[in-house]
């Protein structure tokens, strides 16, 4: 923050209030557009006589519309957006907390996206943009990279965009099917990064869970074989992180396997292993796709996962997550990670 802009909220604080205020409506309307003014009070936690107020004063500046289907953003409004991001986010203390928390986890980067995504879903669209920028940072030395299934991948693949296509970029799915809806699945979402930048991909059409036999006999087969080759070789791996028990019902685990995560005290899941609030791993399914070792070999890690009710499980996971990850996450996650991490300090 600059010397004036500090000066000016030391005189009038309000200010800055009233700004973080009027820069959060507008860009939870460019989130949620078109929209309502009675779902925005809902969504923006004010009452619609306050919306009312607020929204007219936008409109009044040009920085929204009014259209039958509801509000929407001008070209405006979104320059306004774009050039006031980094300032709000001073005044907001998100860069401080991207700093706090990247010495908490340990890590290399912590990216923080303002809003919860539990709250207003779309904030999801918008660490999806976020992830997608930094990855495509990495082309230009990066050409392997794994990818997992999940609905936060899949908002990366929507938001990539290259000006010209690379055909060196090869997109490899991380892990086979979770049984979950198949444009969340790792194999489609590493075919819609290669369709969006013009690349290859590698597919793994195998489940989850296998019997010990059978896990002996799938990784003497050669397509199993290339593809564990080819783990070795990722130079990005881009996942999530999700809830243990949640992960849990989603794979279908037998009442045994859920029994085991429980009692084990899992929080956190990622690449088919379930770590309790340590890191440590208390359960692990067999599978052929990408395996822990595998991902901390590669040079750099995306990890993406947002909202509040995230917070425990990123918490129990960067507990053993290799230090070059950078974590791409939202207010709602970041500032529940905080008050966890200074109530376990108490």
């Amino acid at each position: 923050m600059d010397a004036l802009s500090a000066a000016q909220q030391k005189l009038m604080p309000e200010m800055s209030e009233l700004l973080k205020k009027r820069y959060q409506i507008l860009q939870t309307i460019n989130l949620e557009q078109p929209i309502g003014r009675r779902t925005l009070s809902e969504v923006a936690g004010a009452t619609e006589r306050e919306i009312r107020k607020e929204t007219d004063l936008l409109r009044n500046q040009q920085l929204i519309e009014m259209k039958t289907a509801g509000m929407t953003v001008t070209s405006q409004g979104l320059e306004v957006l774009e050039e006031l991001k980094v300032f709000v986010r001073e005044l907001s203390g998100l860069t401080d907390m991207e700093i706090q928390l990247q010495s908490i986890l340990g890590i290399s980067k912590v990216v923080i996206l303002p809003q919860d995504s539990d709250e207003i879903p779309a904030v999801k669209s918008h660490i999806g943009k976020e992830a997608a920028r930094l990855l495509e940072a990495l082309f230009g030395r990066c050409k392997k990279i794994a990818v997992t299934g999940g609905s936060t991948m899949a908002a990366i693949s929507k938001e990539l965009s290259i000006g010209k296509p690379d055909r060196t970029l090869q997109f490899i799915a991380a892990r086979g099917g979770l049984g979950e809806d198949v444009l969340h699945q790792a194999n489609t979402i590493a075919a819609a990064f290669a369709e969006k930048t013009g690349g290859s991909f590698k597919t793994l059409y195998l489940p989850d869970h296998l019997s010990a036999e059978a896990f002996a006999m799938m990784m003497k087969e050669p397509v199993i074989k290339e593809m564990m080759d080819l783990y070795d070789q990722t130079d990005v791996v881009v996942h999530g992180i999700g809830n243990a028990e949640e992960m849990a019902v989603r794979r279908h685990s037998s009442l045994e396997e859920v029994e085991k995560i429980r009692s084990g005290g899992a929080i956190s899941e990622a690449f088919g292993y379930y770590f309790d609030k340590d890191g440590k791993i208390v359960y692990r399914i067999r599978t052929a796709g990408i395996q822990l070792e595998q991902v901390q070999k590669a040079s750099t890690i995306l990890a993406v996962a947002g909202g509040g009710s995230k917070a425990r499980a990123i918490l129990s996971y960067f507990n053993n997550a290799p230090t070059p990850t950078v974590l791409i996450t939202d207010e709602g996650a970041a500032r529940k990670i905080l008050e966890l991490t200074k109530k376990l300090e108490e």
